[in-house]
Parts: C-alpha cells; structure tokens; sequence
C-alpha cells in the first residue's frame, strides 16, 4: 500500500510540474497519515460523472474517486437496488453521491443526464468516464445485426454522446478531463468480438 501511494504521489509531483505549479509534493518517507492526507486531496471539489458506474470496473473507479474526494455522479442500466446502495457507500465517504438511471447510447438521454448533473451537482462537471459497456459475443457468421449494432451504440456511439453534452461545459469552465475506457481487445482482437473489438 506504501509503495503505491508513493507511486501516486510521484504522479502529483509530474503533474504539477507540467501545469507549472511550483508548490510540489512528493512523499519519499514512510509517513502513513501524511500521504493518506495528501492523497486524500487529490480530486477534492471535483464532481465526476461515471458511465456504467454501479458494479464492476465503474463501480471500481467511483469507489477510489470518492475516496480521494470526488463528488460522483454515474449511471445504472438496471439495477436500481445496487445503485442506490453504492450511493449510500460513497456519501459514507463525506462526498456528494448520486446514481441516474441513464441509457449513454441514446443522444438526448445523454443531453438530459448532463442537465441534471449540472442541476443536482451545482452547475460544474469536471470528469467524464466512458465506461458503459457490454458484449455480445459471437462468431462473425453467426452474430446478428441487432447485437452488432447494440454493441457499437452503448461502447462507441455513448462516447460520442456524453462528450457532446458535456463539452459546452467543460468549454465554459475552460478545463475538463474526458477518459475513454479501451480494452486489449480493440488492439489484437478476439475470436468471437468482432463487434467488441471494433467498439474498443
């Protein structure tokens, strides 16, 4: 655990050095409360939205963002009972939590989404994950229209969509960070993922 909040702090002392920040830290000693402090600050005041965000790889980013002190906003596709109880966890952290049911592949669902983050969240978003994803797979001879293009909409085009409604924002704000989720798979391949991969 030592090891990598060192880690992380030497990525906070490459940052700064990039934004021209003279006011660096960087932890090279063993104090536990000192880098639990620093690292704590990292994100705090920064309101973030998760695609995807109620179990696996979300549900994962939005539990260590809170924890550095992100407010969060993600989304559910279904599970309403998992969503509401990851909410609870994070405001248990002493941020702003809020789960949306939203559907990314749907343009104006997306549109309506970013409005009610910037209403609910006090009119800032300063992160967007792209994080909605699924599969169905299937051999190239096999797979149908229907889930090639299901695929293609919520791993690919809900990109397309969540960065249009969030750009206007992030514009105005003049800062902003966009992290697309990407995967092996969109480099090499996979039997059976045509559509994945070409999402990826």
């Amino acid at each position: 655990m030592e090891n990598s909040k060192k880690i992380i702090a030497i990525k906070i002392h490459f940052f700064k050095l990039r934004q021209g920040n003279t006011r660096v830290f960087v932890i090279f000693g063993n104090s536990k409360t000192f880098s639990d402090r620093l690292i704590m600050k990292l994100l705090e005041g920064k309101t973030a939205i998760i695609t995807g965000g109620s179990r696996g790889i979300g549900k994962g980013i939005a539990q260590v963002f809170a924890q550095h002190g992100a407010n969060i906003a993600f989304t559910y596709s279904s599970s309403s009972a998992a969503a509401e109880e990851l909410a609870t966890e994070l405001t248990a952290l002493g941020v702003k939590a809020k789960a949306y049911q939203s559907n990314a592949a749907n343009y104006q669902a997306a549109q309506d989404l970013v409005a009610e983050v910037l209403k609910d969240f006090d009119g800032k978003i300063d992160i967007l994950i792209n994080n909605a994803g699924i599969t169905k797979d299937n051999l190239l001879m096999r797979i149908s229209e229907e889930d090639f293009d299901t695929v293609i909409e919520v791993n690919l085009k809900s990109v397309f969509n969540m960065t249009k409604a969030v750009q206007r924002t992030m514009l105005k704000q003049r800062q902003g960070s966009v992290i697309n989720m990407s995967s092996v798979v969109g480099v090499k391949g996979n039997a059976g993922q045509t559509n994945y991969a070409a999402s990826r």
